[in-house]
């Protein structure tokens, strides 16, 4: 059965802020979920098992215990959630999986961050654009700039913005412009001093992230190089012409 499972029902939560930390473009998200997660110590909070998830066992490096690969982390202390995944979400299973865990969240109450890569040549800092799935919280709030073209959002992420809006769920859409064929841990870090960090209402120390760049471009590729092999379509968010 569908499903979230949460393990660790002690830890107290109100209206926590969710942030999606699905691999896609650039795997901007999953950069920023990790730090959050490793930065703060959050705990293992829950594990999902929605339908279309592939059915694997994930192991870590000194770890006796494996895990799920897509689970939920949590800090009580910030009210905070974090989806950590180790694996893309196939985009045929995108809509069950939308479902599943938008579901979840409108029963915790809580207010979904959902990110997605702008693939661009950059120059300089990349940008970062925000939407929202109403206008009762406007990006402008937060001083962060509305989209400056049209465009779509594809994949798990798209389906997740979808089905928040279909059901009514307050959601903001994250898009920072990012490498659409390597890892890119600067745009993850825009991702968190600019969009995460002030809607959720914390800092985070985002040093290594700079430190590490190279280290975490490594080790990240070797996830985007299996989603590509695999012939996965990440989440991205693109241009719409015209006549599109």
């Amino acid at each position: 059965m569908a499903s979230i499972e949460v393990h660790r029902e002690e830890i107290a939560l109100d209206e926590p802020t969710f942030v999606d930390g699905l691999p896609g473009l650039g795997l901007v998200g999953k950069i920023a979920g990790d730090h959050l997660v490793d930065t703060f110590g959050m705990a293992h909070y829950a594990s999902c098992h929605c339908d279309g998830l592939p059915e694997v066992a994930v192991f870590q490096k000194d770890d006796p215990v494996y895990q799920t690969p897509v689970r939920v982390y949590a800090d009580a202390e910030r009210d905070l959630t974090v989806l950590q995944s180790d694996v893309p979400v196939s985009p045929s299973a995108a809509d069950e999986f939308a479902g599943c865990l938008c579901g979840w969240l409108d029963d915790t109450g809580a207010t979904p961050l959902f990110i997605s890569g702008l693939p661009t040549e950059k120059d300089g800092v990349p940008e970062l654009y925000g939407v929202a799935s109403d206008d009762s919280t406007t990006m402008a709030d937060h001083d962060i700039a509305p989209p400056t073209q049209s465009g779509v959002v594809s994949g798990p992420t798209g389906a997740l913005l979808h089905r928040a809006k279909r059901d009514g769920l307050g959601a903001f859409g994250l898009v920072v412009e990012a490498n659409q064929n390597f890892p890119d841990p600067e745009a993850a870090r825009v991702l968190l001093l600019e969009g995460i960090g002030p809607i959720a209402g914390f800092e985070v120390d985002t040093e290594s992230l700079v430190e590490q760049a190279e280290e975490i471009s490594e080790a990240r590729e070797q996830l985007a190089k299996r989603m590509q092999d695999a012939g996965e379509e990440s989440s991205s968010a693109q241009p719409m012409g015209m006549y599109q």
